[in-house]
């Protein structure tokens, strides 16, 4: 619901706390996903004014996810990948609620009306502009999570060698290429569109005196194979290659320190 780890975990804090102070709850799951979403509305409402001025583009922030857990379904796994949490910022916060509660967790129009306090109309009227919005999925075909970590892995390999021929077969012709620096790391602060611009990019950053000394590794992302880069032990880059038809439609770069905690505080 909300792009941020760090978010995620206060709001579940808060709600347990309000829990704890709560002795009348009859139905606990329904009261907690009202809880849950409300205090997940209050935050997002504020996120928009404060990513207004954000340096750059504003991506989400990943999170390793090596298990995701029995739980967890297709929709779901969707749901939490970087692109998907991407589109979501086209959301108002009501619709971006809908969405969330209908796509990931199958609950009702009726069921919906109820957690956000309004009319059954109003509910489906919300995910119905949330769907138009985000708009209709563009996989065609969806790779296994192997074959996406071979190619995740192919893309590394052909970026660090500079096998320019080998980039241009991964990657479409319109693949887009987003950095996330937050004004605190260096990364471009409009997107890199087209395959020719995407490929000169990623060579440059290869050939980059700083490159040499990073340790590169292939790992789960938002449920998504991602490469982590480290500098002298700390956790410098996350980049999410974004993978439709066998080829990498987007790579989304975050650089932003402030982004990165969550995910450095995971690893050992």
């Amino acid at each position: 619901m909300l792009g941020e780890a760090s978010e995620a975990e206060d709001v579940v804090q808060d709600a347990y706390l309000r829990w704890r102070r709560s002795d009348s709850v009859t139905v606990p799951e329904a009261w907690l996903t009202k809880v849950v979403t409300n205090l997940c509305l209050n935050r997002l409402t504020s996120a928009r004014a404060r990513r207004e001025v954000y340096v750059g583009p504003w991506l989400p922030e990943p999170v390793f996810t090596s298990e995701l857990g029995p739980l967890e379904i297709v929709e779901q796994r969707d749901t939490v990948s970087l692109g998907m949490l991407t589109l979501l910022e086209r959301l108002t916060p009501p619709e971006r609620a809908a969405f969330v509660l209908r796509e990931a967790f199958d609950y009702s129009h009726r069921e919906i009306a109820e957690i956000l306090d309004v009319d059954e109309a109003h509910a489906r009227q919300l995910y119905r502009r949330a769907r138009e919005h985000v708009g209709e999925p563009r996989k065609r075909f969806t790779p296994s999570s192997e074959q996406r970590t071979k190619i995740v892995e192919r893309f590394l390999a052909a970026t660090v060698e500079g096998d320019l021929a080998g980039l241009e077969r991964l990657l479409a012709a319109d693949v887009v290429a987003w950095a996330d620096g937050g004004g605190k790391a260096a990364a471009a602060r409009i997107p890199v569109r087209g395959r020719e611009r995407v490929v000169h990019l990623l060579a440059g950053l290869a050939k980059h005196p700083r490159a040499a000394a990073m340790r590169m590794s292939v790992a789960s992302v938002n449920g998504d194979p991602a490469i982590a880069l480290h500098e002298a032990g700390a956790l410098a880059y996350i980049i999410v290659p974004e993978i439709v038809d066998e080829r990498i439609v987007a790579v989304r770069t975050v650089a932003n320190p402030d982004k990165l905690a969550y995910a450095a505080g995971q690893r050992v």
